[in-house]
């Protein structure tokens, strides 16, 4: 299991590379063993309940395109990505983050 120290590590190295922390993911389990630790790890990012334990980043492309990555926190870390345009709409890029988070809660 992934500890306080080692996400603020992952957090860092994102904002260092212009990513923005957009939404948090977390089982209850993860929840209970950093309830301490939330508001100073992810400040005012919501965190949702889950069943797998992921960050949201987020950062502008080209053309006014933005990128989502959805960061898996686990032992076995890995990331998926996707690209939405400027004039995506709102609905459509928040049904594409769900299928994401499917995704990564089946691995």
């Amino acid at each position: 299991m992934i500890n306080a120290a080692q996400i603020e590590e992952i957090l860092k190295q994102y904002k260092k590379h212009g990513w923005t922390l957009r939404r948090v993911l977390l089982c209850a389990q993860t929840q209970e063993i950093l309830q301490n630790s939330l508001e100073t790890l992810f400040c005012e990012t919501p965190v949702v309940s889950s069943e797998t334990d992921a960050v949201w980043f987020s950062r502008a492309s080209a053309g006014g395109d933005e990128t989502w990555e959805l960061r898996r926190l686990s032992a076995s870390p890995f990331a998926l990505v996707e690209v939405f345009h400027a004039d995506d709409d709102e609905d459509v890029r928040e049904e594409t983050r769900r299928d994401i988070e499917k995704l990564v809660s089946a691995k």
